[in-house]
C-alpha cells in the first residue's frame, strides 16, 4: 500500500527524518506519535506524494513517487483522503458544496443523495446548508473528514484530527475513522493525545508509530 524503503526527507541541510523502512498494509490501522517538531505531518505528507524523499525511496499503491508526473500525482491523490490539522474551507460556499469540492475538481458527477448520506454519516444533517463561520470546532472537523472520503479513496490521512476538539468529540471522530478502516480503508491517525489511542484498543487492531531522534519506531498491536 505504503512503503518507505530507507526513505529520508531533510532541507537546508538539516535531516528532519531518516532510514524509515516500513510497510502500511492494506487495511491497516496506524497512530503516528511524537513531540512537537518531529516530523508527523512531513511522515503524512511523504505518504501522498505533497513533499518528495530525500532520500531513500517511497512506493505509494505500487509507484514509486520518484517516477511519478503530475498527472500521475493528482491521480494519485483521488486514491487518498487527507484530513489536515487546520481544515481549510470556502466561507462563501455551503457545507455540503464544501464537502464535494473533490468530486468537482476531479470532473465526477455529483449524487446529492449519497452526499446526504454522508453527511448523516458524520452527524451533520442539520447544517447541510450551513457556511463554515457558522460551523463549531467539531462540525469543521467531521466536515472536514467526510471531505476526505468524498472520492472513497483507500486510503485516510489525519493530522491531528482530534486536536482542537474536546474529548466526547474526539471519541466521536475516532469512530468514524474506526467505521473506515472497518470498510477495509488504510488509516493513519497522527496525534499526540495517548488517552486516545488507549481508547481505541477496545476497537481496532493498530500499531503504533513513533518518531524518536529522526526515526520511525514501531510497536506492536497490542497497545
Amino acid at each position: 500500500m505504503i512503503e518507505f524503503h530507507n526513505a529520508g526527507y531533510g532541507y537546508g541541510g538539516r535531516e528532519l527524518l531518516t532510514e524509515m523502512t516500513l510497510s502500511l498494509a492494506p487495511g491497516s490501522f496506524h497512530f503516528l506519535t511524537g513531540p512537537s517538531g518531529a516530523g508527523k505531518t512531513t511522515f503524512l505528507k511523504l505518504c501522498y506524494r505533497e513533499l518528495q524523499a530525500t532520500a531513500g525511496r517511497v512506493s505509494i499503491l505500487g509507484q514509486d513517487t520518484r517516477e511519478m508526473g503530475r498527472d500521475e500525482v493528482a491521480q494519485l491523490r483521488r486514491k487518498i483522503g487527507v484530513v489536515h490539522q487546520d481544515c481549510q474551507f470556502l466561507d462563501h460556499l455551503s457545507l455540503a458544496e464544501n464537502v464535494a469540492l473533490p468530486l468537482t475538481v476531479a470532473d465526477r458527477p455529483r449524487d446529492d443523495q449519497d452526499l446526504v448520506d454522508l453527511l448523516a454519516w458524520v452527524g451533520l444533517t442539520e447544517q447541510i446548508k450551513a457556511k463554515p463561520p457558522e460551523l463549531s470546532g467539531g462540525e469543521r472537523q467531521r466536515a472536514a473528514l467526510a471531505r476526505a472520503v468524498i472520492m472513497s479513496p483507500d486510503v485516510i490521512l489525519a493530522d491531528e484530527p482530534t486536536g482542537n476538539v474536546d474529548w466526547e468529540m474526539s471519541l466521536r471522530l475516532l469512530q468514524l475513522l474506526v467505521e473506515l478502516n472497518r470498510m477495509g480503508k488504510t488509516v493513519v491517525i497522527a496525534t499526540h493525545d495517548m488517552h486516545l489511542i488507549r481508547q481505541a484498543k477496545s476497537q481496532v487492531q493498530a500499531r503504533v508509530l513513533r518518531i524518536s531522534n529522526r526515526r520511525i519506531q514501531q510497536s506492536g498491536a497490542d497497545l
